[in-house]
């Protein structure tokens, strides 16, 4: 029996039967994350004593004759921007390389609680802001498809890891399709849940009215179990929604048969890649084979997605960065006064796209600005979520690309920000208007390399939207 193989609910299912021990289980992912990490750099931190330590606490409590929970002894690896108590959380900055926070994140008390092992913290975009995971302080990670490529950012570490088989599943975060684009990347399932499903309590924030937390994964089922685990409402997060957490396994195989699909034409257009625009036609012609009825829609605000994400994002990045001085976070750098010592410490301590979105944002935020720039991109944004909300009053869900582009080498857009910041053109739209979205592997180039499709829904739908993805992912593989 290959442990690593094995789905994710028969592998929870054996350990609390013990016929696998959850030290056996991360022994043998241990394994598999060393064979392939020298060449990825996936990881940041990924210590075989403490996984094995908190494997053999769930081995001590099956033991004992207690419930270990529904996913014991599973190996979730965690983005670096969720926290975990006394285990760094660095947000791939120099900034934060010595921060050990003094608590779980919700999400990661609840894996625990379930009986996860946290297997590790993966390299990301500094701070999240990226597209390519070349932006991490501590060096990029590689695309496992080839290594002269990207595996698509923020959350390329996490979206790595599993696409090499060096972890089951991971937590990723998407703040403007930061899940979605490293799964089309990478071969892997990305879903970005509701804006307020899952709580953002102890995830440092990049932009707080679009970051959002959920699952890389090997498959929809699998994404799925593990978000209905982390997802609910939580007290500390004042965003997260009461909404009640429906059983979505219950429902992935049911039938598509009437489901309406729109397939946005601003989503088809100048600047696809044909090998990407071949895979979302491959995927219409499946779904209408499972009885979906497809057809175009439009939405016409997203054509100003990314000057407005571009302008939003940074302004909340410019404010949630702030607390970066050297006083309250960070390792200080003396100066002569009190601003040499600020500059001095943020000169040092962020990379240059960190301080490129900051001043971006200070700039939009600034007087005499502040109406021209943010408030205008605040009520584009408004019209971005009005077109959605016209649309899915005749559609049921949304289908395109997820990227513009198979994946790109390494270096190829660093010199270039405009060229890298429309990696997001497909993405930002479902961040900007707080809707649930997933991105799922769709075939391959000629030489190769992932495709991904990506299925949008309306707010606290993601039933619809699992049950759509699990029957179209059974199509694209057969």
């Amino acid at each position: 029996m290959n442990v690593t193989e094995l789905p994710i609910e028969d592998l929870c299912a054996a350990v609390r039967e013990r016929e696998l021990r959850a030290a056996q289980v991360a022994e043998a992912f241990l394994d598999a994350a060393r064979r392939r990490e020298a060449e990825l750099h996936s990881f940041l931190r990924l210590e075989p004593e403490e996984v094995l330590a908190d494997a053999r606490r769930v081995d001590s409590v099956i033991a004992s004759g207690e419930d270990p929970g529904p996913l014991a002894g599973l190996p979730v690896a965690v983005k670096d921007v969720i926290v975990t108590r006394g285990v760094p959380t660095t947000c791939g900055s120099r900034i934060l390389e010595d921060y050990r926070p003094p608590y779980d994140a919700t999400v990661v008390q609840r894996l625990k609680e379930a009986g996860a092992v946290v297997f590790g913290k993966t390299n990301c975009d500094e701070f999240a802001m990226g597209s390519s995971t070349e932006n991490s302080a501590y060096g990029p990670t590689r695309n496992p498809w080839d290594a002269s490529r990207v595996p698509g950012g923020s959350s390329g570490g996490s979206a790595a890891c599993v696409a090499a088989g060096q972890a089951p599943i991971a937590l990723g975060t998407d703040t403007g399709g930061s899940i979605r684009q490293p799964a089309a990347f990478c071969g892997v399932v990305g879903f970005k849940p509701t804006y307020g499903r899952v709580s953002r309590y102890g995830l440092v924030a990049f932009a707080s009215s679009l970051d959002q937390i959920g699952p890389l994964a090997r498959n929809v089922r699998e994404a799925a179990l593990l978000t209905r685990v982390i997802a609910g409402h939580d007290p500390r997060d004042s965003t997260s929604s009461r909404q009640p957490v429906e059983n979505w396994l219950d429902r992935l195989d049911r039938d598509l048969d009437g489901l309406r699909v729109g397939v946005p034409k601003e989503w088809t257009g100048e600047g696809l890649d044909p090998e990407v625009r071949g895979a979302v036609e491959k995927a219409s012609a499946r779904l209408e084979a499972l009885g979906c009825r497809l057809e175009e829609v439009s939405l016409p605000s997203s054509r100003y997605a990314i000057a407005t994400y571009y302008i939003i994002a940074p302004a909340e990045a410019s404010s949630n960065l702030a607390r970066y001085d050297g006083v309250r976070y960070g390792p200080r750098r003396e100066g002569e006064d009190l601003e040499s010592m600020y500059l001095r410490t943020r000169s040092e301590g962020f990379g240059p796209e960190v301080k490129r979105r900051i001043m971006l944002g200070t700039y939009a935020l600034s007087a005499g600005y502040y109406d021209a720039y943010f408030v205008k991109a605040a009520k584009v944004r408004r019209l971005v979520l009005q077109d959605f909300q016209r649309v899915f009053g005749t559609v049921d869900l949304l289908l395109g690309p997820t990227t513009p582009t198979p994946p790109f080498r390494l270096g190829e857009k660093t010199a270039d920000p405009l060229a890298m910041y429309l990696s997001d053109v497909f993405t930002v739209t479902a961040n900007l208007a707080g809707l649930p979205a997933l991105s799922l592997p769709a075939g391959a180039t000629e030489g190769g390399l992932p495709l991904g499709v990506q299925l949008v829904a309306p707010h606290f739908r993601e039933g619809r939207l699992l049950q759509a993805a699990h029957g179209l992912e059974q199509e694209l593989g057969s």
